[in-house]
């Protein structure tokens, strides 16, 4: 039986917190609302509160717990590495079965926890959002979002014409010799940026790997997590492991941050048999690091016009210490200067529903990202996140720059597949270590 965690389930982790205060200076809410109940040692205090009985659920108390971005912040920085951002996940069921699921939480587990309700939900907006959005600017993909009170500015990526899984078949095999690759979609790439996805199964088949990507795969469940929906996280998290017990595959590779984090921690979130699933789970920067890749780049000729790039890094990533990797692959591309962004680390703002139940906040937490990404002076900014793209997108927008938002796997393989010296290329891919 797979089951959420539970308040009792971290009460060893929830008494180790000494309340010293190191969560409070790193903490994005804390920092906009200087509120104890924002930071990690207040949370510990109310989750405390609530295993002993001594306070009722409440308005004030579920306010309290939805400013928190579960960027993992408090973690890095906690002497004790107390799990704050899961076990605010673990208080976020409990208010939720104690008070019942809110509407944001329903509707959010309505359609991350139905595949064919997303896709139909997918190509429903799409066909309405030219009566409910306008284009900013009129040739851009981003749309200015106007019915909703507070959200006016806001501007957001149309869903794509046709998801990730209308352009590949389950399984295609490559090298017997080579690992065979799961691919871990996830709802932002398959729903509005598949073309990550391209590049991500591209990059792969081109490297010579048998590729399987389950169809019947679903949600990483980090938006019912950070809702509270306790039910639709156990559902997908059912679904995803059957999904790739279908065959055998080695990798379980994720080109979205969130993704990562929410199919590669089930062990820390869930309990039961999740563990063989999630030790298979890889952030695809990772792997093609260790598979050498960045050296291959780092051999061809270096262009003579190259483009000034900085990386954001994504929450659910730094916290797993991947940091190196993804800078190093794009430093090795031929193409590429690379600029170095200040608090290149810090939160964007947009974590899950905080994004939506504190837009003011989020927009001032993404207005210092944009204003470190503007003292760089780099055109284009990349990073390994769907969310993080949306949420950079919209600060950059708000503060009036014109840097280009990309995922790093794009660069990747415009380098792979249209370097003119694609001869000495293919020369250099076999280099490349595929034995494990």
């Amino acid at each position: 039986m797979i089951r959420n965690k539970t308040l009792q389930d971290y009460e060893q982790s929830i008494n180790q917190c000494v309340r010293c205060g190191a969560c409070q200076a790193h903490c994005p809410a804390y920092l906009q609302q200087r509120n104890e109940g924002a930071v990690a040692r207040g949370k510990l205090a109310i989750a405390r509160a609530m295993l002993q009985g001594e306070v009722q659920t409440g308005a004030h108390l579920t306010e309290d717990m939805s400013m928190c971005l579960l960027c993992g912040s408090c973690v890095i920085k906690c002497p004790n590495k107390v799990p704050t951002d899961k076990i605010v996940g673990a208080v976020r069921r409990e208010l939720s079965r104690q008070s019942g699921v809110s509407l944001t939480s329903r509707a959010i587990g309505a359609i991350t926890g139905s595949t064919s309700l997303m896709k139909k939900l997918a190509q429903a907006v799409r066909r309405v959002s030219p009566a409910v959005f306008r284009k900013i600017p009129a040739s851009s993909g981003l749309r200015l979002r106007f019915p909703i009170q507070g959200m006016e500015l806001r501007t957001i990526p149309l869903f794509a014409p046709k998801n990730l899984f209308a352009y590949y078949p389950e399984y295609q095999p490559g090298d017997p010799d080579k690992p065979v690759i799961g691919i871990f979609a996830g709802c932002g790439i398959t729903y509005l940026y598949p073309e990550i996805g391209k590049y991500m199964i591209e990059i792969l088949r081109l490297l010579g790997y048998s590729i399987f990507f389950p169809h019947d795969q679903g949600c990483c469940g980090i938006p019912a997590r950070s809702a509270g929906n306790g039910p639709v996280i156990e559902k997908l998290v059912r679904q995803n492991v059957a999904a790739f017990s279908r065959r055998r595959v080695d990798y379980i590779l994720t080109g979205c941050a969130s993704c990562h984090a929410g199919i590669g921690e089930l062990p820390e979130t869930m309990v039961g048999p999740v563990e063989e699933f999630s030790s298979k789970v890889m952030d695809i920067h990772v792997f093609l690091y260790q598979q050498g890749l960045h050296h291959s780049l780092s051999a061809l000729p270096r262009s003579t016009s190259r483009i000034d790039l900085t990386y954001h890094d994504p929450c659910h990533l730094r916290t797993h210490g991947i940091t190196r990797e993804p800078r190093e692959l794009l430093q090795s591309l031929p193409a590429v200067r690379y600029r170095e962004m200040e608090n290149a680390g810090s939160c964007c703002g947009l974590g899950g529903t905080f994004s939506i139940a504190h837009y003011e906040q989020s927009q001032k937490i993404g207005a210092l990202k944009a204003e470190n990404l503007k003292k760089t002076g780099a055109q284009y900014i990349a990073t390994a996140c769907p969310g993080c793209m949306i949420q950079l997108q919209d600060a950059i927008n708000q503060a009036g720059l014109h840097t280009q938002v990309m995922h790093t796997l794009e660069l990747l393989h415009s380098t792979l597949t249209h370097t003119a010296d694609i001869s000495r290329l293919k020369e250099l891919l076999p280099s490349v270590n595929t034995n494990q």
